[in-house]
């Protein structure tokens, strides 16, 4: 599972670091996704709104039984 996530982060990433942030995979635990916002995403105001309707929405459509993503 942790192996699917990457894949699909590293499909975000360089939308975030176009942006000057990023994003680190932390652990994946019954189905929820842990992140870290890095660089520009952890001080943005956005990042809440990047994290659900950005990295979420992406995640859950390629890996269904994904519940949610949640930045720690």
């Amino acid at each position: 599972m942790k192996e699917k996530v990457e894949k699909a982060l590293n499909d975000i990433r360089p939308s975030l670091q176009a942006d000057g942030g990023d994003v680190e995979l932390v652990d994946v635990e019954n189905n929820i996704v842990k992140v870290r916002l890095k660089g520009a995403c952890a001080g943005c105001p956005m990042s809440q709104m990047t994290l659900k309707q950005g990295i979420e929405r992406y995640i859950k459509k390629l890996i269904p039984e994904i519940i949610s993503v949640e930045s720690v």
